[in-house]
């Protein structure tokens, strides 16, 4: 009898050593940096932007007249400031505002979609001959018929973002559990309340992986719209134009970095609310 607790206690102690050891162990990973600054993390990108940076400014050295070194892009930048964040500010309003507007109507016509069929049957070949136009194309007969002012290029950034909203929206507000479904209609729920508690909820993974599109292509957008429309000269599309027009390559590159910044930006914030608002998601869902 002495000898099994003599086994049991020696057993215990060992639990309670190791149990000990991998406390220890797990302390320090509490305090831990975060993920992102993690060598693992950021050092394959580092060294991928420092072998691209390396490369552009070889072919700038041995290219001049085709793009221009690093370190004159940044003079460029350094040198007047206030024209660069003046021009940034007015495309960030073509984007916020197109984008905006052309989110919210392509959520809106996807939600009508989701619930009357015939209304899908009759207006999705419409948006689709809209969608497969050229937005090139679009632009001048938008000057013509709204003025030479900032609406024309409100319009193009939001038919820019307009149609991955509307596909990917209509995907999730029709990828509805069946079985949940079914548990609302017992219970006599009614079309709001499905769409509050159940259709609503269950497609913002879709809408953000719209989102992930329509942000980017709203940069794209808001340049094209600057590029083709005539009238107000300003705005890093306009800029581009007209420096490239005068073979100013430091300000033409500077410019496109600058609508770079504005998209990655973009993007960065999307994916920190993305977190937020999602939270309660495995993983995203991919774009349409």
């Amino acid at each position: 009898m002495s000898e099994t607790n003599t086994i049991d206690a020696t057993a215990s102690m060992a639990a309670a050593e190791l149990a000990d050891r991998r406390t220890r162990r797990e302390a320090p990973s509490s305090r831990r940096a975060p993920g992102w600054l993690r060598p693992k993390v950021w050092l394959p990108t580092a060294v991928t932007f420092a072998v691209a940076a390396l490369c552009w400014q070889l072919v700038a050295i041995t290219n001049p007249y085709v793009i221009p070194t690093l370190d004159a892009v940044w003079a460029s930048l350094a040198g007047d400031p206030a024209m660069y964040w003046a021009n940034f500010l007015v495309t960030l309003q073509e984007v916020v505002i197109g984008a905006a507007s052309g989110i919210v109507a392509g959520f809106l016509l996807a939600v009508v979609m989701a619930e009357f069929r015939l209304i899908e049957r009759a207006v999705m070949p419409l948006v689709v001959v809209v969608m497969v136009t050229p937005i090139v194309a679009i632009a001048p007969a938008l000057v013509v018929a709204f003025g030479f002012g900032m609406m024309p290029k409100y319009i193009v950034t939001a038919l820019v973002v307009f149609f991955p909203m509307l596909v990917n929206s209509l995907a999730g507000l029709r990828d509805v559990d069946v079985k949940a479904l079914d548990v609302f209609r017992t219970l006599h729920a009614s079309k709001w309340e499905i769409f509050r508690d159940l259709r609503f909820p269950g497609c913002m993974p879709y809408v953000f992986a719209g989102l992930r599109i329509a942000l980017p292509l709203a940069v794209v957008g808001a340049a094209v719209a600057e590029f083709v429309a005539a009238g107000q000269q300003a705005g890093l599309g306009s800029l581009v134009t007209t420096s490239a027009a005068q073979a100013n390559l430091p300000v033409t590159w500077a410019s496109i970095a600058l609508l770079c910044v504005m998209g990655v930006l973009l993007v960065s914030l999307l994916a920190v609310v993305r977190r937020r608002v999602l939270w309660w998601s495995d993983g995203e869902v991919v774009a349409r």
